[in-house]
Parts: structure tokens; sequence; C-alpha cells
């Protein structure tokens, strides 16, 4: 596989995981069984029609194959560097005050980010997966023999809404996972180098609570790592992706131990809690790892629906990996 195809493949299961995922986000085990009682194998429904569950939702009325903020700000993110030919978080800033979804009281850290309306803005507080979910291009830029870049340059694209050590790393973990997959480094390889980027992370930006988000990476990656078969089920019991030290970690874990986009995002879709964040992340690593891993069919309803066009930003961020950044 060429880095291109790696890159575009990052992006395309980014999107993907985040559409799917969106289907049962924040829903309990017990609650996906109850709106899927065969689970989720993919769109469930037509494309287009509002996710039942959202039926006269007074916030956004979610439709199957919308992408979410996961993949707008990703966007938002690769848009400020091409621009900037930099990673700042004034540019990330800038960019991101012209995203519209999940703008509102309940997501705490994006709203007081847009009604503060400042793109030099630094968060001082907020340790959720808001910054993760958004670094991929941070990766894509930047080699992983440049794990300092890697760790600064997640810390900028962190700070406008992400100022906590938790967030920080899990951007910092995410980052290097991915600019490793782009490379075709092996699952351990990636999973070795997001361990250092996030210890690098909490060094610097140290939580009162220690090194717990590297901890956390080897527990849930080693955990998994020894499973004969990866069962959602089992996965909720134990991993339930609803804080900072569960949600980027597993999402880390399923891109490094899967073998398959695909498998990996439907894995998250049917474990619930935050199933967008997590199918977003390990859909962008292994669609970096396996480009051809990511459904196309998929993929071709995710496009077609949200026209994000994403092969061009990945041409430009791969441009400026080999160039000016």
């Amino acid at each position: 596989m060429t880095e291109r195809e790696r890159a575009i493949g990052c992006l395309k299961g980014i999107a993907t995981g985040d559409a799917i995922g969106k289907q049962t986000e924040m829903l309990s085990r017990e609650e996906v069984t109850h709106w899927y009682p065969q689970g989720v194998r993919g769109f469930e429904g037509q494309p287009g029609t509002i996710i039942p569950r959202y039926v006269g939702n007074t916030k956004h009325e979610w439709r199957i194959a919308e992408t979410t903020d996961d993949t707008e700000r990703t966007i938002a993110v690769a848009r400020a560097i091409i621009k900037d030919r930099a990673v700042s978080h004034r540019g990330i800033g800038r960019e991101m005050l012209g995203c519209r979804k999940s703008v509102h009281p309940g997501v705490r850290s994006l709203w007081e980010f847009h009604k503060a309306n400042d793109p030099g803005r630094v968060a001082t507080g907020h340790d959720g997966c808001g910054a993760a979910i958004r670094v991929a291009p941070v990766g894509i830029v930047h080699s992983s023999g440049r794990l300092e870049d890697i760790v600064s340059a997640a810390w900028e694209a962190s700070i406008s809404t992400h100022g906590g050590a938790l967030a920080i790393a899990g951007a910092a973990a995410t980052a290097a996972a991915v600019s490793a997959a782009i490379e075709g480094a092996s699952g351990r390889e990636i999973a070795i180098l997001a361990r250092r980027a996030a210890t690098r992370a909490e060094t610097r930006w140290p939580s009162p609570l220690g090194p717990v988000f590297s901890s956390a990476l080897y527990a849930i990656h080693d955990d998994l790592n020894q499973r004969s078969a990866i069962r959602p089920e089992e996965l909720a019991d134990r991993w339930f992706p609803t804080t900072p030290l569960t949600i980027v970690p597993l999402a880390l874990a399923l891109g490094t131990v899967l073998q398959s986009a695909a498998s990996a995002i439907l894995v998250a879709a049917n474990v619930g809690g935050d199933t967008d964040s997590v199918a977003s992340i390990a859909g962008g690593i292994l669609g970096a790892r396996y480009p051809d891993s990511v459904d196309d069919e998929w993929y071709d309803v995710v496009e077609k629906f949200n026209q994000h066009n994403l092969a061009p930003i990945a041409d430009d961020l791969l441009a400026l990996r080999h160039g000016a950044v």
C-alpha cells in the first residue's frame, strides 16, 4: 500500500466509523440490543432518514449516514494545517469556529469555545476525547520519528477546546498511532509509539492523578491482545467507553489488535457508550493500516450523504508531510 492509499483510508475510516457509530452513541449495551436486536451490521435503515431514537430530538435529528462533529472537526484541523502550512492552535481555532455540529450547552467544551468566539482561546479544562477524535491530520503530516513534534502539534490541536492532561495525552497517542500507521507499522509498533507519545504528554502536562492514561493504554491493549475473540458484550462489561480512561484507550486497542476497519467499527458500534468516537478513531487507524478494510459500500453512502471529498485533503496533508511542516 502507498502512503496516499493509507492517508485516504485513514480519513475514510474516520468518517465511516463516525456515521455508523452515531447510531448507538451513548446507549448502554442493553439499549443497543433493544434498538438493534440483531446488532448493528452497518447502516440500519434508509440513509438520510432520521435515526429512530433521534426522532423529535430538539438539539438535532441525526440522520442515518450523517457524520458528526468528529468528522467535521477533523476536516477543520486539516484545513487549518493546509492553509497555515503549520499546526497552530489559533489557525485550528479559526477553522473550528466555522463548525456547527454539537454546538450546544450539552457539549460544554464546544459550547464554551464557540461562546468565547476567540480563535486563540486556550482551554484550561476538559478531559474528554474531543481532541483525540480530530487529530488524525497531525499524524498524517508528521512522520513517526518526530515524536516531540507530534506531541507538541497534538497539544496545539487540542487546546482550543480541551486543556485537560488526559485529553492531551489521548490526542498525542492518537496522532502518533496514525503517523505510524501511515508508514505501515505493525499493530505492536503502533501501540508502543502511542504509549510513548502519551507518556511524553503526561510528563509535559502532568495530571494530578499521575500517568494514568498511558497505564490505561497498556492495560486495555494487553487485555484485548490476549483474547481469542473480541466480543462487544465482553468489552462492555470490562471497558465500557464513557470515561477519558476507556474511550480513547479502547479505540487505540481495537485499532492495533484487530486487522479490519469494518470489523472494529462494528465492534465499537455494538459495545455502546461513546460509539462514534471509538469507531472513528479505530476506523481511522485501521483504515491507514489496511485501506481495503474500509467497507466501500458504507463509505460510498457516507460520501454521497455528506460530500466530504476526502482524497484531496489527504493529498495536501501528505504534501506537507514531505515538505514544509
